[in-house]
């Protein structure tokens, strides 16, 4: 993936909260968009999966390859999530669960060390492999199934069934899932809540026009 030109990442929180919650909902859109169809558009899936993988990135904007048209798709579902386009319920429904979910993992301490120990092995992994090769796939769907998945919450993936049973695609499930997670850490961490979301949408969409 083409990292280049490195944009330098907005100094407004709200800014940077909506980048990362565009990745929150760009997984959400993939994971619709793989259940459906079985395909995932290059760009917006190896954002995801190299986001995952960077835990100790050397800026913000490095995190989404810097960029903010990496996250493109997400930026345009955000669009809806503010309401100024027309919401698909089923992706909305996705990225809202990952926001309660990241919720439930911050306050696991065993949990979030469990899925550290899982990344740094999957980290040499990509190292040797590449960061989207299906061996690395596959360790991320297990990282995702092994802590995540074992939560009472859970996303419910609707789509074809033929589909969902494919071979590697629970795995593909997974890893997007996961890395709409590491999206939902990122938003919290620049200070985004989920209350912000319905009394701050006039700041998230005027982040959103600053961020084209």
């Amino acid at each position: 993936m083409n990292t280049t030109p490195i944009h330098r990442a907005p100094d407004s929180a709200t800014a940077r909260q909506a980048l990362a919650l565009a990745g929150v909902f760009q997984a959400a859109s993939l994971v619709d968009e793989l259940a459906r169809t079985g395909q995932v558009d290059t760009r917006p899936w190896e954002t995801l999966i190299r986001a995952t993988l960077d835990t100790d990135p050397e800026s913000f904007e490095a995190i989404y390859g810097g960029h903010p048209n990496n996250l493109r798709r997400g930026l345009e579902v955000l669009e809806a999530v503010v309401g100024r386009t027309q919401a698909n319920p089923v992706v909305l429904r996705y990225g809202f669960s990952l926001l309660l979910l990241m919720n439930k993992l911050r306050s696991d301490s065993d949990m979030m060390s469990t899925l550290g120990r899982h990344l740094s092995r999957i980290q040499g992994q990509a190292e040797h492999f590449g960061a989207t090769h299906e061996n690395v796939i596959a360790s991320l769907g297990e990282a995702y199934q092994e802590t995540l998945s074992t939560l009472k919450t859970r996303i419910v993936v609707q789509g074809d069934p033929s589909m969902l049973q494919s071979r590697m695609m629970p795995e593909r499930v997974r890893a997007i899932l996961l890395g709409g997670i590491r999206f939902a850490l990122l938003w919290h961490q620049q200070g985004g809540r989920r209350w912000k979301l319905v009394f701050q949408r006039s700041a998230l969409r005027k982040a959103l026009d600053q961020l084209g």
